[in-house]
């Protein structure tokens, strides 16, 4: 009797013992989901982005770009449309946060802002690889804050692309 009840202190302790390194281990949230704040109240872009925690140092994410507003832009080319593969690694003590740079290549499209005889721009779509840098912030609950700025080139180039682009903004997200 006396081994039955030792066998079943020992196999309770065991089983809880694993279910409780379970609860208690470091399992982070690995998805997020952002919205580039600044180039929705600049340049009325709808520039939302999905990103997967790989681990503690790097990611991959991809980032969708639509022109929600009108024609008239500061710039001289006129983007209607990129999607933005990246990479990014983190150099801090927090679980991918803090500084990082990234890498991205952009599939763009838009419109070269000049006047032709019939009064329209010529459209373009292009490739272009490029790097950015910046930081991110995470809260306990999850929040994500997020400042960043890079430039890519263009290597498809059409008389209508534009050689260079850039990509950045300050995101805010959650992380789940």
């Amino acid at each position: 009797m006396k081994r039955i009840v030792l066998l079943g202190m020992v196999t309770f302790m065991t089983c809880h013992g694993l279910f409780a390194q379970d609860v208690l281990q470091d399992n982070p949230d690995k998805d997020e989901l952002k919205i580039n704040v600044f180039n929705l109240l600049t340049f009325e872009f709808a520039d939302i982005s999905y990103e997967r925690l790989l681990d503690e140092e790097s990611s991959f994410g991809v980032g969708f770009l639509v022109n929600i507003g009108n024609d008239e832009d500061i710039f001289e080319y006129y983007r209607k449309f990129s999607i933005t593969p990246y990479y990014r690694r983190y150099f801090s003590q927090t679980y991918a946060g803090g500084f990082f740079i990234e890498g991205f290549g952009m599939l763009n499209s838009g419109e070269e802002d000049f006047l032709t005889l019939e009064g329209v721009g010529e459209n373009y779509t292009d490739f272009a690889l490029g790097i950015s840098i910046g930081g991110k912030f995470v809260s306990r609950k999850g929040f994500v804050a997020e400042i960043y700025s890079g430039i890519g080139r263009n290597f498809f180039s059409s008389e209508f692309s534009p050689e260079l682009v850039s990509r950045g903004g300050v995101s805010l997200g959650f992380r789940f």
